[in-house]
């Protein structure tokens, strides 16, 4: 994948995740005893950033940190990872953000997010990197950093013919303006009930959820839908796709996984569902691991990963 690499631009958050897993998700009021701790660098942004960089790109991160440790060591995890971290920027204003995280037996989470300086990226932050990102084959974001940063983003990609591609978490609303800027839009179940209002069950709901977001002016979307699969809708169509079916240790960054290997994928002249395909796989290789961006796989991985599949 080094001969023909592909250059992503990631505009998004870094946090510091700090997690628990425990046999069970404890109710409103309740304590519980939990098991194993770990501290690892995460936010959806640095994840995505993580997984392209894992798959041979060349990644350039846009983001805030705090000037503190946590700050430090996700800067030098980038580094570790290949990231390029110019425009990783380090303010005094707020401290590093942070997830609290908690892991249950089956791999399913919860998550509460402190954004901290993660709040602080500006469009100004992201006018600095305009001549990067216009040499980029894709540019990804998501909802974890100020939603004017994103949309100015967005104006960027629009404005250099680089495809935009959208990762619509945390789940919100989202104006016009910027949807009609959407190249990819990659909602779960939850934010694609959040934009189109639609209640996302089964196949058909994925697809009359799919079809209002295109009708919106979004150009294409991939709908996943956790272990079920996911569902792509462009003007040419939907496609429907069954997940991997795998043993799920930690789902935290399985979205992320996804989104960033489909940039890759879309960023390397793949058509939706070659991409989608891709990102497929990636995507139920994390969810075995533990940790966010620890979980991502190599180019190696992946391929090791697919043959195993096909045997």
């Amino acid at each position: 994948m080094k001969q023909d690499a592909p250059t992503i631009a990631v505009v998004g958050s870094s946090n510091m995740d700090l997690v628990v897993k425990s046999n069970r998700i404890p109710v409103t009021g309740e304590t519980i005893l939990g098991g194993d701790f770990i501290m690892v660098p995460g936010g959806k942004g640095a994840n995505q950033a993580v997984a392209a960089a894992k798959l041979g790109a060349r990644v350039l991160f846009i983001a805030k940190l705090g000037d503190d440790i946590f700050g430090s060591q996700s800067l030098n995890n980038f580094k570790k990872e290949g990231v390029n971290t110019k425009y990783v920027l380090q303010t005094k204003d707020a401290p590093s953000g942070v997830a609290l995280i908690m892991v249950d037996d089956d791999g399913n989470n919860v998550i509460v997010v402190a954004p901290g300086a993660n709040n602080k990226l500006s469009p100004e932050d992201v006018q600095e990197a305009e001549s990067d990102i216009a040499l980029s084959g894709a540019l990804v974001a998501q909802l974890e950093v100020p939603i004017e940063t994103i949309e100015f983003a967005a104006g960027l990609a629009n404005k250099s013919n680089v495809p935009f591609i959208l990762d619509p978490a945390p789940a919100q609303e989202l104006s016009s303006r910027l949807l009609k800027m959407v190249d990819v839009l990659t909602p779960n179940e939850t934010e694609a009930r959040i934009l189109t209002g639609i209640e996302v069950t089964d196949r058909q709901s994925a697809g009359a959820a799919a079809q209002k977001l295109l009708e919106c002016g979004v150009k294409n979307v991939i709908l996943t839908m956790g272990a079920s699969g996911y569902l792509t809708a462009s003007d040419e169509g939907t496609e429907f796709v069954e997940a991997r079916k795998v043993t799920a240790v930690d789902s935290t960054a399985a979205g992320d996984a996804f989104t960033g290997s489909l940039a890759v994928g879309l960023a390397k002249g793949q058509s939706l569902s070659e991409a989608a395909l891709l990102a497929n796989n990636v995507a139920a290789f994390s969810v075995t691991k533990m940790g966010a961006q620890s979980s991502m796989p190599t180019v190696q991985e992946v391929e090791a990963f697919i043959s195993t599949k096909e045997q």
